[in-house]
């Protein structure tokens, strides 16, 4: 499972906000670590997060930070072991509080952070990846009846939507089996990858993993991509993903929280 995350972080409403990575998450020998990326310096109206507000800092510690763990759902919640398996884990033996971030994005309805792993190869060199369907609250009331009828293993198309106002690389996804309902979107941070794989794989396919009728929307389809992994495949490595501070820098750690 991947020990490191980037960050995300939405300029603009919820409905018209453009998203970019700022900063990128480890967790290493025991230490976790926080480094602000290049695209902390382009996106507009970014300042740094509260507590760790010098972008050319390295931030360690023996904790996570509390900006992610507070994005983790309290293990006495009553509805903490079905929040685990609405994500495909399993209550009993619970991953890394990493790996659960990367499936659930770390998504709170009421700041404009989002979290992600970058795509590895899998143990037969191809991409695999889970994710949570996006977009289920702006659907048709008929799309809704249809992802409550969606069945695990139930495959998905794609449908690229390059004339989407908030982002040319739009990816949705629609039913295959008896009908052709547009049910909602891969993630931002997955789309334009979808599409070069799409293009490029003699394989790659989309499917329902689990359907979780009592989850809140944005966990209700969890969906898993596989497809072959071309030679010269290279995720996240645009400059906004880049560290702006290396880890044999000279500038000092200032949190140790």
């Amino acid at each position: 499972m991947s020990n490191s995350l980037f960050v995300a972080w939405r300029a603009g409403s919820a409905q018209q906000g453009v998203w970019s990575p700022v900063g990128k998450l480890e967790h290493i020998d025991g230490l976790y670590r926080f480094r602000y990326t290049r695209g902390a310096e382009s996106v507009q109206g970014f300042s740094g997060f509260v507590g760790m507000d010098n972008l050319h800092a390295v931030y360690e510690s023996e904790s996570l930070f509390p900006l992610f763990a507070n994005r983790l759902l309290s293990k006495s919640r009553p509805e903490y072991e079905a929040w685990l398996t609405w994500s495909g884990f399993d209550p009993a033996d619970p991953p890394e509080p990493l790996a659960i971030l990367g499936v659930t994005e770390g998504i709170r309805q009421t700041d404009q952070v989002e979290v992600f792993p970058c795509p590895a190869p899998d143990e037969q060199g191809c991409y695999l990846t889970r994710f949570f369907l996006h977009g289920l609250r702006w659907v048709p009331a008929a799309a809704l009846d249809r992802v409550a009828a969606l069945k695990a293993g139930e495959r998905l198309a794609i449908m690229f939507d390059p004339q989407n106002p908030m982002d040319e690389n739009a990816v949705a996804l629609r039913t295959v089996d008896g009908d052709r309902f547009m049910i909602g979107y891969v993630p931002r941070y997955l789309a334009f990858e979808f599409g070069r794989l799409t293009r490029e794989c003699s394989f790659a396919e989309i499917s329902v993993e689990r359907v979780n009728p009592g989850a809140p929307m944005q966990m209700r389809v969890l969906c898993r991509m596989n497809a072959c992994w071309p030679e010269d495949f290279r995720p996240c490595e645009n400059e906004v993903f880049q560290p702006l501070v290396s880890i044999s820098s000279d500038v000092g750690v200032p949190a140790r929280a």
